[in-house]
């Protein structure tokens, strides 16, 4: 592990991999809370064509330009999406697929158009599709840092406006708030992730890791600085967990496995997170029926007692058992547990009797609106 860690190239993706889980991770908690989730999508696919255009412009497959090219024409399709969605009856979804498919249709045409130029430096342009990580280099980290600090730097600027205008934007706007600027800035800062993933895991597979580490985080918090801080960890990890996962392998690649690492954390999260996972929702499901149950089997003998002017009457199992269309057994096992009720017998009836105690009397009586006996 140590041989593995101190390899230079590997050294560069888990860097890279780690930058672009902890970005992603943050920017994409708002993303997800502002139900913008596919927005992540349309700007990944929409960075396309502003990497083709920065090798244009370029004349070679430099990285800052390809990333500013692509930062502009991801914050450019962020604008439109805003606008569409406030200027025109569109729904937001619909602004999204429309931006999507437009942008990437573009990216297409200039990529197909660049590879039939005969330009040799156009070589490993396609990688930004579905990422090249083993071709990040230490001075693609510096730029990639740098972009990671300016947006988490604009994140904690803004935290308590970002804040605001993810949960109730109209009260945002009574405060005064330029809460369009903010919905607008906002919105491009995920160019700004999806810009740091591009090598990483690709324009195709970038909308993963905005979305999944937010979903995983929002499973197991309901406060956003707790969901944004668990977003960074759990990117990080499946950034890093992927990263080392295709150093060990051959012919695995880096992106595909990083995505697959997020989206095992988010099934897990799914499944036993405690308040929303799908495991502790069906035990609580559980036990409510079991509670439930109890509590008819208390009425029953309350009434039954009522019935008889007897706060001590025995009333038979098999009786409570026909009544219900059920086995009470255990019903009336879990009541004796908590001390409502006691087995009893009553001669010469051979078979078990249960009758209410004092606290079961009293449970009784509560549950069915202070009823007397």
């Amino acid at each position: 592990m140590f041989a593995l860690l101190s390899d230079y190239t590997i050294q560069n993706v888990l860097i890279g991999a780690a930058l672009l889980g902890i970005v992603s991770g943050v920017l994409g908690s708002f993303a997800v809370l502002r139900r913008q989730s596919l927005l992540g999508d349309t700007l990944s696919h929409a960075a396309l064509p502003g990497i083709c255009l920065g090798f244009l412009i370029a004349g070679t497959r430099s990285l800052p330009a390809i990333l500013v090219g692509a930062l502009i024409t991801g914050a450019l399709a962020a604008l439109i999406v805003l606008a569409l969605s406030r200027t025109t009856r569109l729904k937001t979804d619909s602004s999204l697929g429309i931006v999507l498919s437009i942008f990437f249709a573009l990216g297409i045409v200039l990529l197909t158009f660049i590879q039939n130029a005969g330009n040799a430096a156009q070589g490993g342009l396609e990688s930004f599709l579905f990422g090249q990580a083993a071709a990040i280099l230490r001075s693609d980290l510096y730029v990639m840092g740098a972009i990671a600090i300016v947006a988490l730097a604009l994140v904690a600027l803004f935290w308590k406006e970002f804040k605001l205008i993810t949960f109730d934007p109209s009260y945002g706007r009574t405060l005064g708030l330029p809460v369009l600027a903010l919905e607008a800035g906002l919105t491009t800062m995920i160019a700004l992730a999806v810009v740091i993933g591009l090598q990483m895991v690709g324009v195709v597979l970038m909308a993963a890791m905005i979305i999944a580490p937010a979903v995983a985080a929002r499973q197991w918090t309901n406060r956003l600085g707790t969901m944004v801080g668990l977003a960074a960890l759990f990117g990080m990890i499946s950034g890093v967990f992927g990263a080392l996962v295709s150093a060990t392998g051959r012919g695995l690649a880096t992106g595909p496995l990083i995505v697959l690492a997020v989206s095992a954390i988010v099934v897990i999260s799914l499944v036993f997170a405690p308040e929303r996972g799908l495991l502790p929702a069906l035990l609580r499901q559980r036990e409510n029926s079991k509670s439930l149950r109890g509590r008819r089997v208390l009425a029953t003998l309350y009434r039954l007692a009522a019935e008889h002017n007897d706060p001590a009457y025995p009333a038979e199992q098999k009786m409570l058992d026909a009544y219900h269309g059920t086995g009470t057994a255990s019903a009336l096992r879990r009541l004796q547990s908590r001390g409502l009720v006691a087995a009893t017998r009553h001669h010469p009836e051979p078979t078990p009797h249960w009758t209410l105690t004092e606290t079961g009397i009293a449970e009784a009586r509560s549950d069915l609106g202070g009823a007397s006996q």
